[in-house]
């Protein structure tokens, strides 16, 4: 069976630096931490903890006030984000022709929980007697991918994908499928999240995996691989790519980044939060497969790395397996000790990050890694200065959600 190339062609995210992937890439490369202390004086009791906030992002300016005022958070942040990456791929927004072969794979773990959060604190705090009468189309999971698909034109397949922390890298994986089975000439795909409501970080501060507040040191909070590092840090945001067939893209004249190459996904089928090996060693070695590559053509690995303890470890022991002796010189870093967990949008921040290191032949490090945990040992870790030194070829993303669920993203430079 012939299989249709996977160009990248537009980029798009709203982050906590401004700006776009080119922006947000200089500061990853510099390792620069977007974290700071959220507080938070709820009646219900206060909370403080380090996040990241995407303080510059007004959904005013970059949506208008009828159609932001109709939306999510989450919706919000995703809109402007694939809007981004459309306009990045050198596309109209105002050319909404409901192309049949265009299409849309969105992903979101916790999906409108402000609205509902808005909405119970109004029932049960302020007496009110009504909910908002949009809040089910505000708050459902797939009301980002719906307003996207509208505004483009979108007319293929329009799916949401809800697998906690592997929800958009599984997004994005699965239009490449669509497009490298020839369903789909193009499509966008990524996700987006807003979880920094009271009610959710109460619930993910009861799981005891949060790093813990101290105003002097937020912008530190997150040190994945560190002998100190002490849990992981939430945070809001959104990121787009468009992917397109490679044939499509050239006839267009479209700047293409890289080529998306892999994809794998497995389920670790053994526990709810506690990550397996086997199972992630399963959806790295099928993205590697489909790509076509092998162990020595990867330069470059982003890792899920959340700063937990046994995740940590048991990815290093993922990649440990299937890189055998090339493990030592394989270069690996975690960004979210600077953009922090984005839950279900985790994967498409760090795919674009993946894409760019790529793109710029150069992979950021991990940020507050001064001590290596010697459980973490075994693979060449980025620390302080971004890998310049030699040419990136191809390179993967890992995710690895609750619920078992592993994804891996495969890209080779173009």
């Amino acid at each position: 069976m012939n299989h249709r190339r996977v160009a990248v062609t537009g980029l798009g995210l709203v982050n906590p630096y401004g700006g776009g992937a080119e922006n947000f890439f200089a500061h990853l490369l510099q390792g620069q931490s977007a974290i700071s202390l959220l507080t938070n004086d709820d009646p219900a009791g206060p909370l403080s903890m380090p996040a990241l906030q995407c303080h510059h992002f007004d959904p005013v300016i970059s949506l208008g006030k009828p159609l932001s005022h109709t939306m999510d958070r989450f919706s919000q942040l995703g809109a402007t984000a694939a809007f981004s990456a459309w306009q990045d791929a050198g596309l109209a927004l105002e050319a909404n022709n409901g192309e049949a072969d265009y299409g849309l794979t969105w992903g979101t773990a916790v999906g409108g929980v402000t609205t509902y959060e808005r909405g119970y604190q109004d029932l049960y705090r302020g007496n009110k007697k009504l909910f908002s009468p949009i809040a089910v189309v505000m708050g459902m999971n797939n009301a980002a991918a719906a307003h996207i698909a509208i505004k483009l034109g979108l007319a293929g397949s329009c799916l949401t994908y809800s697998v906690a922390c592997a929800s958009s890298t599984v997004a994005i994986g699965e239009a490449f499928h669509a497009i490298r089975s020839g369903r789909s000439s193009l499509m966008v795909a990524g996700g987006s999240e807003a979880p920094l409501a009271y009610g959710v970080l109460r619930a993910w501060a009861a799981l005891r995996i949060l790093a813990p507040a101290d105003a002097a040191t937020a912008h530190e909070a997150s040190r994945p691989f560190s002998k100190d590092r002490a849990g992981l840090v939430l945070g809001e945001g959104a990121g787009a790519l468009v992917l397109e067939a490679w044939d499509h893209a050239q006839a267009r004249g479209a700047k293409i980044y890289a080529e998306m190459v892999g994809y794998g996904t497995s389920c670790d089928h053994s526990h709810l939060v506690r990550p397996d090996v086997a199972g992630e060693v399963a959806a790295i070695q099928q993205a590697l497969t489909v790509g076509g590559l092998d162990v020595n053509d990867i330069d470059y690995v982003n890792a899920h790395a959340t700063a937990t303890p046994e995740g940590d470890r048991t990815e290093i022991s993922a990649l440990k397996t299937v890189f055998g002796k090339s493990a030592a010189s394989l270069p690996v870093s975690s960004t979210k000790s600077m953009h922090g967990h984005l839950l279900g949008a985790a994967g498409a921040i760090e795919a674009i990050a993946t894409v760019m290191a790529l793109e710029k032949n150069a992979a950021p490090p991990t940020a507050h890694l001064n001590e290596i945990d010697p459980a973490c040992e075994g693979v060449h870790h980025i620390m302080g200065q971004p890998l310049t030194e030699r040419p990136l070829r191809a390179a993967i993303s890992n995710s690895f959600a609750f619920g078992g669920v592993n994804a891996v993203l495969a890209f080779r430079s173009s």
